[in-house]
């Protein structure tokens, strides 16, 4: 069983970079308060520290 996160957007991709926004679409977040369940891989790692002050690891499972 692969491990993974769930991701949870807290923040608003109002008045940010374009890039955090495209961030935020390619993590599969667009809506404030929605979760995702993602891969635990390096890429997204590193995707969430870019935005790490719109979203928050709610939990890690594996």
């Amino acid at each position: 069983m692969a491990k993974t996160i769930v991701v949870k957007q807290i923040g608003s991709p109002i008045r940010r970079p374009a890039d955090q926004r495209a961030t935020l679409i390619g993590l599969g977040l667009n809506k404030m308060h929605k979760t995702r369940e993602l891969e635990d891989t390096p890429s997204i790692r590193g995707m969430v520290r870019k935005i790490s002050h719109m979203v928050v690891i709610i939990e890690e499972k594996g």
